[in-house]
């Protein structure tokens, strides 16, 4: 991961340095060039005024031949030629040399002919002085026009450069986004799908399924995640498969003295030690009662622990949903009768074709917390019918509903809600045990609201449920 992130930033870094330094370049050519065209009008202009002062201090000498006017232009000769000696380092062109030199030269005979001048009692050389004076006129408006040249040569020098380093800069930046959009196609393709395999782990592991090995392929980070990953499954499996053995054994266990409660309850209820008085018929129904309540509950969790290990599939067969719903209805008589609750029953006539001793648990499961939930005189609603292939079943009651904050986790095995005044709260597993099987036949089941006044549990179904390989299917019965 880090190794294809650098491959990006490289590029990147590469880029910024050079644009740094081309920037950097262009801005020092840039400086100098300034600061020579300064320095070279600065110069061009000392020029033309030494030459003016120089030429106005030879007139005033040759009208007034005072000594002092001499040494002034001895002195502005001087001035002359440190400006040009400074000019000389600015001007680099071969014709800008050539005219210094003829300046110096015309410099040089003009200081010889102030002096032969100065000697002689009469004033017959002054005529050639002040043409030499013109000419040293000439030659620094011919210096100046050379310094101009020389600006504009290099000003369109750095035009040229400047322009080459936004063709470069262009160019590079062209290169440099296709190879960093390939770089990072690559990453992305390189990273994309050990993620996918990490999400597709992530949610098997949440959804229970812990059988499939989880092997991550990418970079070395990713791939270290994936074992940790496996680590986990491999964990959670071995706990789940610690809860199962100890459910089994634990309704192993509890299974002998149950059916010896219940064989006692049996002979109770038919006189075997003697006829009971109608109070301890009702007791002794009570018991009867709790003990099948009881098996129930075991039976759910050998039944919730043997689908969990996936040890058992689906038993397919063809039966008739009439019959099946009045079984469970007659095994409940006396829990109905004991909470004086009424029964809506509307079941069409259909023949299904699915595992019918899951489709019972479903049933009863989600009639017992009907009945548990529902107030004394309430009524229970039992629909069911189909359409387009699909097995639709209604089970509702006119109790207190679902809390809001408990549907997200009403489903989740060993969760219990509040239970209602009078009533114990049970193990948490009859509504997990209904997920898991209506789920196992590729159904869905969801809760209600607005159709009645209490809870309402709605499963959908197919008509004919479709095993899975590792699936036992039976001949109809």
């Amino acid at each position: 991961m880090l190794f294809g992130l650098g491959l990006i930033a490289i590029p990147l870094l590469v880029a910024v340095i050079n644009a740094s330094f081309q920037i950097r370049r262009l801005g020092e050519s840039s400086q100098k060039l300034v600061l020579e065209g300064v320095q070279a009008t600065r110069y061009s202009q000392d020029l033309f005024a030494q030459l003016s002062a120089l030429e106005r201090t030879t007139r005033l000498y040759q009208v007034l031949g005072d000594p002092k006017l001499l040494e002034a232009f001895e002195d502005n000769d001087r001035r002359l030629t440190a400006t040009r000696t400074l000019l000389e380092h600015e001007l680099s062109t071969a014709s800008a040399r050539e005219d210094l030199s003829e300046f110096a030269a015309a410099q040089t005979e003009l200081e010889l002919a102030m002096r032969a001048a100065s000697t002689s009692a009469s004033n017959p050389g002054f005529t050639a002085i002040l043409a030499r004076l013109d000419r040293l006129s000439v030659i620094a408006s011919a210096l100046a026009e050379q310094g101009n040249a020389q600006i504009d040569a290099e000003m369109n020098a750095l035009q040229e450069s400047t322009q080459r380093a936004q063709r470069r800069l262009f160019w590079e930046s062209a290169l440099l986004v296709p190879v960093t959009l390939i770089t990072i196609l690559a990453l992305t393709l390189a990273v994309a799908r050990p993620i996918r395999q990490i999400d597709r782990s992530i949610s098997e592991l949440g959804g229970g399924t812990l059988t499939h090995p989880i092997r991550v392929t990418g970079p070395l980070d990713l791939e270290r995640l994936g074992r940790q990953l496996e680590w986990l499954r491999v964990r959670l499996l071995e706990l789940a498969q610690e809860r199962s053995r100890f459910l089994r054994h634990m309704s192993h266990e509890l299974k002998t003295p149950l059916a010896n409660i219940r064989e006692g309850t049996e002979l109770l209820m038919d006189g075997a030690v003697g006829e009971l008085a109608s109070e301890q018929r009702e007791v002794t129904g009570i018991l009867r009662e709790n003990g099948l309540k009881l098996q129930r509950m075991i039976e759910n969790l050998l039944s919730f622990s043997a689908w969990q290990t996936e040890s058992v599939g689906l038993e397919a067969t063809e039966f008739r949903l009439r019959p099946l719903v009045k079984q469970v209805l007659e095994s409940q008589q006396l829990t109905l009768l004991a909470q004086r609750v009424r029964l809506d029953v509307k079941v069409a006539d259909l023949t299904l074709f699915a595992d019918r001793g899951k489709l019972r648990l479903i049933l009863e499961n989600l009639l017992s917390n009907a009945i548990k939930y529902s107030p004394k005189g309430g009524t229970i609603y039992l629909h069911g019918g189909a359409g387009e292939d699909v097995f639709q079943l209604d089970v509702a009651d006119t109790g207190i509903g679902i809390p809001t904050e408990e549907r997200g986790r009403i489903f989740d095995a060993f969760y219990t809600g509040k239970a209602p005044g009078g009533h114990v709260k049970g193990t948490g597993i009859g509504l997990s045990v209904v997920l898991e099987f209506v789920s196992a036949h590729k159904g869905t089941i969801e809760i209600v609201d607005g159709a009645f006044p209490g809870a309402h549990f709605r499963i959908r179904m197919p008509m004919r449920a479709l095993t899975t390989s590792g699936s036992r299917q039976a001949h109809a019965a």
